[in-house]
C-alpha cells in the first residue's frame, strides 16, 4: 500500500508487520541525515515552552477559581469544573513532557539545570524525579527486550490469568482501560505493576529497591523528600481550602495527567505490527525502532509532539522536543519500512490494541527469538 503525502502510512498499512531483521543502516547513518541544529539545546527555548505551559495553567486556575462558582449556578458550575479539569490536565501533561526532557538532558546543556527543573516539575505532579529518570533511562536502553525492558513487558500465553480471560470482551476491555488510566501510573511507581520483574519487592520510592545502584540511593532520597514536601503542602492546602477545592483545582487535573501519560506510553509501545526480541535476537537499534508514532490531532502541539515524534525520541532521546518533527522527517528516507506510524483514531486504537495485543509468542516453526502479539487464547 502506498504512503500518503508526507510519508505517513495509512491506518490499514500500519498494521503490516514491521521489519524485524537487522536494518541496513546504522545509528551513524541516521545521525548524518538529521540537520546538525536539531541536536542543539537552547536553554531560552526550553524555558519558553515551560513558562508558556505554566502561564496557561495559571490562567486556567485563575479563571476557574474566580468565576466558575461565583457566576455559574449549580449544576452548570460542575460542568465547568469538569471542563477545567480536562483542559488543565492536558496543559499540565505538556509541562510533564518538558520535565521529561530533563530526564534525557534534552532541556539544556547544563546537567544541574536539567535536574533542578526536572525535580521541581515532576515533584509538583507527584512523580519522584530521580527515581523515574533512572528507570526510564533503563527502559530506553532496553526497549522491546523481553528480558530487560523496564516497563510494559508483555505477557506470555502461559502467564495469562483466568480473570484476564473473563475480561476479554467489550465491557471488560473498557473496564481494564478505565482502571489502567486512573491508577496505572501510581501503581507502577509504588508497586512496579507492569514493570520488569525483580526477585524482591520493588518500588520507585524505596532507596534500596533493586531498580537502583548504591551510588544512586541518595538521589532517590532527594526525590522522596521533594514528594513529601509537595504532599505536606497539599495537606496544608486541604486544611485551608477544603478537600473538594484541592481536588477540583489540583487532584482532578493530576488524574488526567496520569491518564494521558499512561495512554501515550502504552500506545507508543503497543501495536500489532511491533515485534519483541529475546536475548538471542535483541540489539539496541532494533529495539529503539520498535515504537510507533501516533496522531493526537491538536493535542500533538499541546503535548509537544511526544506522541507523533516518539520513534525519533527513542533513537535520539537527547534531541529537544521542538526539533523532533524535523528530525523525524529527515530520518524517514533512511528508515523506510522501519518507520512505524499509525493514524488510527485514538479511541479506536485503544480498543483494538486491548483486543489484539494480549500476549506474545513466536510464529509457528520459528526458531529465532522474535515474538509477536496474539489475541487468541
Amino acid at each position: 500500500m502506498s504512503d500518503p503525502p508526507g510519508g505517513k502510512k495509512t491506518a490499514a498499512g500500519a498494521l503490516k508487520r514491521a521489519p524485524h531483521e537487522k536494518p541496513p543502516f546504522t545509528i551513524g547513518d541516521l545521525k548524518k541525515a538529521i540537520p546538525a541544529h536539531c541536536f542543539e539545546k537552547s536553554l531560552v527555548t526550553s524555558f519558553r515552552y515551560l513558562i508558556q505551559d505554566l502561564l496557561m495553567a495559571y490562567a486556567l486556575y485563575y479563571v476557574a477559581t474566580n468565576y466558575i462558582d461565583q457566576y455559574l449556578p449549580s449544576p452548570v458550575n460542575y460542568l465547568a469544573w469538569a471542563a477545567y479539569i480536562a483542559v488543565q490536565g492536558c496543559v499540565l501533561t505538556g509541562a510533564w513532557v518538558v520535565g521529561h526532557e530533563c530526564d534525557h538532558d534534552a532541556f539544556s546543556n547544563y546537567n544541574w539545570i536539567n535536574d533542578l527543573v526536572g525535580l521541581v516539575v515532576h515533584s509538583s505532579l507527584l512523580v519522584p524525579y530521580f527515581s523515574w529518570k533512572i528507570s526510564h533511562r533503563r527502559h530506553h536502553a532496553n526497549t522491546q527486550s523481553l528480558e530487560n525492558d523496564e516497563v510494559y513487558v508483555p505477557r506470555f500465553k502461559s502467564n495469562i490469568r483466568n480473570y484476564y480471560k473473563l475480561l476479554n470482551n467489550p465491557p471488560g476491555r473498557v473496564l481494564v482501560w478505565l482502571t489502567t488510566l486512573l491508577i496505572g501510573f501510581p501503581l507502577y511507581l509504588m508497586f512496579n505493576v507492569s514493570g520488569h520483574k525483580y526477585e524482591r519487592w520493588t518500588s520507585h520510592y524505596d532507596p534500596h529497591s533493586p531498580l537502583y545502584s548504591d551510588r544512586e540511593r541518595k538521589e532517590i532520597i532527594i526525590s522522596d523528600i521533594a514528594i513529601l514536601a509537595v504532599i505536606y503542602g497539599l495537606y496544608k492546602l486541604v486544611l485551608a481550602k477544603g478537600f473538594a477545592w484541592v481536588f477540583f483545582v489540583y487532584g482532578g487535573p493530576l488524574l488526567v495527567v496520569n491518564g494521558w501519560f499512561v495512554l501515550i506510553t502504552i500506545l507508543n509501545h503497543t501495536h500489532p505490527s511491533l515485534p519483541y526480541y529475546d536475548s538471542t535476537e535483541w540489539d539496541w537499534l532494533r529495539g529503539a525502532l520498535c515504537t510507533v508514532d501516533r496522531d493526537y490531532g491538536i493535542l500533538n502541539k499541546v503535548f509537544h509532539n511526544v506522541c507523533n515524534a516518539h520513534v525519533c525520541h527513542h533513537i535520539f532521546s537527547m534531541i529537544p522536543h521542538y526539533h523532533g518533527l524535523e528530525a523525524t522527517e529527515a530520518m524517514k528516507p533512511i528508515l523506510g519500512e522501519y518507520y512505524q506510524y499509525d493514524g488510527t483514531p485514538i479511541l479506536k486504537a485503544m480498543y483494538r490494541e486491548m483486543k489484539e495485543c494480549i500476549y506474545v509468542e513466536k510464529d509457528e516453526g520459528e526458531t529465532k527469538g522474535v515474538y509477536w502479539y496474539r489475541s487468541q487464547f
